[in-house]
Formats: structure tokens, sequence, C-alpha cells
């Protein structure tokens, strides 16, 4: 068996193939890092409007009375500030002080939530939610029902309000609706999205996703419209800073350290809490910090990071060429006391320490 074979397809992988997608395996599934040219691709979205297919990403519906409960007990958000039609960012911490995942969650009413997980932590992410499932929630897993694209960019509402009478103006950042879009009913219209450029997430079935497409195509074309890729998916999120699991959180790191603190709230137990508060108060060792380039190269995943003396200090999570700024930035874990704002740091490229700096983010 070859590795295409051994892969998942989403219900447009014909389509992303016929249109030049550069097919690559990504979390278990055959998926389009990009089509024209990654520059190209990010400058649309940033500046007008694009098209992602991220139909690989996981989704499950919890119901019941004490589907909250699950909830609470699970995530490191508090949900129960939720209300319907609202949408919260959380992760799910494990027993060891690590993050299991990031996803999002989704209040339909009381007693009806939908998740959002990443594609590579579907079955984990399943297993360790059924574990902690002491409350008799009703679980289902539609992840391979449903396709997912996300219309990104400042000119994304300006074309999806021309094929949908659901008022998208009026829509707050992470809230949604359920409506017809493109003529495609029982849509999850979701003002979300992971590139920072502002724009909405379309949870469509996968009979209806072609059409979909299409639609958005169509509506957008006066805009430029174009597919994106994974490639500049990645490039447009590390410009806002956004964390990706895998790179910037995972199994060993805390939310604390990793800057989430924010969607870490103590007002409820939930699993390892005491761990991360103790973290919070008593403060962390090394956090998770942005840095730009000042001597040239591009820092990447796993580079060591070093102090002036050669000692290391931390390592990169994540590094791009940023084609907005148009300079080299990165994210790292970096020891105290070199993770302050403006600290002098050296990112080992090649063998070479090349100088850094740290700095705020989002970077733009």
């Amino acid at each position: 068996m070859d590795d295409t074979q051994a892969l998942k397809l989403v219900a447009l992988n014909d389509l992303h193939i016929a249109l030049g997608g550069k097919m690559v395996p990504f979390a278990g599934f055959n998926m389009p890092v990009q089509y024209s040219n990654l520059i190209l691709e990010h400058n649309q979205v940033r500046n007008s409007v694009g098209v992602f297919d991220v139909s690989h990403m996981g989704e499950f519906v919890l119901k019941g009375e004490k589907a909250l409960d699950l909830i609470q007990l699970v995530t490191s958000n508090d949900a129960s500030k939720l209300i319907d039609g609202k949408v919260q960012y959380s992760c799910l911490p494990n027993n060891t002080g690590g993050i299991v995942d990031d996803l999002l969650v989704y209040k339909y009413n009381d007693n009806e939530y939908y998740l959002v997980v990443n594609a590579s932590n579907i079955e984990k992410d399943w297993n360790w939610i059924s574990s902690h499932n002491t409350f008799g929630v009703q679980m289902e897993n539609i992840s391979d029902q449903l396709s997912l694209l996300a219309v990104q960019g400042p000119n994304a509402i300006k074309a999806l309000q021309k094929i949908t009478d659901v008022d998208l103006s009026s829509m707050e950042y992470y809230s949604f609706k359920t409506g017809t879009i493109g003529g495609c009913e029982d849509v999850i219209i979701s003002n979300t999205g992971y590139t920072g450029a502002g724009g909405f997430e379309l949870y469509v079935w996968n009979k209806d996703a072609k059409k979909l497409w299409d639609a958005v195509f169509e509506a957008g074309a006066e805009f430029g419209i174009l597919p994106a890729g994974l490639g500049c998916r990645d490039t447009l999120r590390l410009e806002k800073g956004f964390c990706l699991y895998g790179h910037d959180i995972n199994d060993t790191t805390s939310p604390i350290e990793a800057g989430l603190g924010w969607i870490t709230k103590f007002t409820k137990d939930f699993v390892n809490s005491a761990y991360h508060k103790s973290l919070k108060d008593n403060g962390v060792s090394k956090k998770l910090v942005g840095f730009e380039m000042i001597d040239r190269g591009i820092p990447r995943q796993h580079y060591m990071i070093k102090d002036a003396q050669g000692n290391t200090i931390g390592e990169v999570t994540s590094g791009t060429q940023s084609p907005t700024l148009g300079k080299a930035i990165g994210l790292g874990y970096v020891n105290s006391p070199f993770n302050a704002l403006d600290s002098e740091i050296y990112i080992e490229v090649r063998d070479k320490a090349l100088k850094a700096k740290v700095v705020k983010i989002p970077f733009m």
C-alpha cells in the first residue's frame, strides 16, 4: 500500500488535486499545503479573502443534562460562562502537567455542546474525554461526516453575505449561527478562524461540501478569492502568535507556561488544576515567548536557543519568514530571566549563533 492510500481523504480531495494543490500527508490526511505560491496565498488572506479546506479537524457532539459537568472537568476554561450560540477557546489538561489538545467549545443549549479538536488528536481526545465521562453524557464523533471551510480575510464577510440571509455583521467574534448559505442547509456559520485576518468557518455536511465551495468562490470572485493551503495557514497564525498543537503546546507544556493563563480558570476544579494553579501562583521557570531575528536566518522548530555565553536556555517551537512583516519571527520556550521583553537571545542555525530579540506577541 502506498502512502496516499493509507491516508484519510477529505470530501474535496479530488477537487484540490484538480486545482493544482500540492498534497502532503498531514495528521493522517492527504492535505493541500499550497496551490500556487505560499506568499501569494498568505497575502490574499491577510488583505482580502481566501479559503482553507480544514475538513481534517475533528468534531464531537456532547448531549445530556450533565454535558456541562463533563466539559468543566476536562477543559481548563470556564464553560459555564458560555451562552447559547457562543464559542470558547480552551484546552484539555492531562494528568502530568501538559495538554492533551487545544479545542473550541460550542454551546447550542444547556444540554448540547459541540467540541472541535485537532485532526492529529481526534482518537486521543475522544478516548480522554470518554475516560472521564462518568456523567452519562451522550457522545458522538461526527468528524467523518462534516467538511469545514475556513473563509478568511477582511473581505470574507462581504463575499459570504451575498449567499446567506444570516446577518453576518451582527455576529460577534466567537459566536455562531446555524443556517442556509450558498444554497446549503443546516450549515454552522462560525465567526472564528486561525489566521487573525477575520472571517468565518463553515461546517457543512460532506454531501454539500462541493456545492458550498463553488458558491463561496463565485461570491468571492470580485475580491480575487483564492484557495489557500496549510503552508500559509501556518505563517498567518504565527504572525498572530497563535499556538499550534505539536509545536508550541503539547503533552508536556502547561497552559500557564504557554501564555494561555487567559483560558485557564481556577474558579472551578478541572483535571490537574492544582498543578497549574501552583505554577500561576509561584511563577514559571520557562515560558513561551515571541522573538524576531536580528541576524539573517530563519528559525525552525527544535533549533536551540542560547545565551551570549553559548549556554542552552530554550528551544524554538515555531519559526518562519513573515510575509507581512518581511522579517524572520518565531516562538519558543525560554528560561528565566532570558524571557523578559527585549532580552537578547541567540538561535542556533546550522551551528551558528544568530542574534534575536524577545518581542511582544502578536507580532502584528
